[in-house]
C-alpha cells in the first residue's frame, strides 16, 4: 500500500503543480497584453490608442468593423481631420470628420462641428441638449490608421455576448486541459 499511495500522490501533485504553471502562464499573457495597452496609451497620448468602427457613418473611407489607430498630439485639429470624440454621459464613441472648426479671438478653447462622411447632415443631433460644437475634451484621439475588417470579431462578441463567454471558457477549459 505504501508504494501506491506514493505513486498517488506523486500524481496529485503533478497534477496540481501543471495546472498551476498553466495558470502562471495564463496570468503572463493576460498581464502581457495590458502592459502593451498601457504602453500604447503612453506613447500614442491618447486613452484609446485602436478602437474598431462600430457603424457605417463614414463609408465608404471606414467600414463597420475596420481598426482604427489612434494618436493624440498636441498639433490643433483642423477641418477635414478624422477624430473619435465622446459625447458625455455616452459610453460609445463616434468617429467622424470635423467640418468646420470655430477658434473665437478672446478664447483658447477651440470648438468643432463633426460629420459621418455617409449622413446628410452635421452632429449636432448628437451631442447632448444644447450642445453645438465639440471642445478638445470631447476628443479621444485622431486617426492615423487602419486595419481593414479586422475588428469585426469585436462587433460580433459585443452584439452577441453569449459567442464572447463560450469563446472564453473555451480558451480556458483549452489551456487548463492542454498538457505540455
Amino acid at each position: 500500500m505504501g508504494c501506491f499511495g506514493n505513486v498517488v500522490d506523486s500524481v496529485k501533485s503533478f497534477q496540481f503543480r501543471q495546472t498551476l504553471s498553466q495558470l502562471i502562464t495564463l496570468g503572463l499573457i493576460v498581464s502581457t497584453a495590458l502592459i502593451l495597452w498601457k504602453g500604447l496609451m503612453c506613447i500614442t497620448g491618447t486613452e484609446s490608442p485602436v478602437i474598431v468602427v462600430l457603424s457605417g457613418s463614414m463609408e465608404p473611407g471606414f467600414r463597420r468593423g475596420d481598426i482604427l489607430f489612434l494618436s493624440m498630439s498636441k498639433d490643433p485639429i483642423r477641418a477635414g481631420d478624422i477624430i473619435v470624440f465622446n459625447i458625455d454621459g455616452r459610453e460609445i464613441p463616434i468617429v467622424h470628420r470635423v467640418i468646420q472648426v470655430h477658434e473665437p479671438n478672446n478664447v483658447k478653447e477651440t470648438f468643432m462641428l463633426t460629420k459621418g462622411d455617409n449622413n446628410p447632415m452635421d452632429d449636432r443631433v448628437l451631442y447632448n441638449y444644447g450642445q453645438n460644437w465639440l471642445q478638445r475634451h470631447h476628443i479621444m484621439g485622431r486617426a492615423v490608421g487602419i486595419l481593414p475588417y479586422a475588428g469585426w470579431m469585436t462587433i460580433i462578441m459585443t452584439e452577441n455576448p453569449i459567442v464572447k463567454y463560450v469563446l472564453i471558457g473555451t480558451l480556458t477549459l483549452l489551456i487548463l486541459t492542454t498538457k505540455e
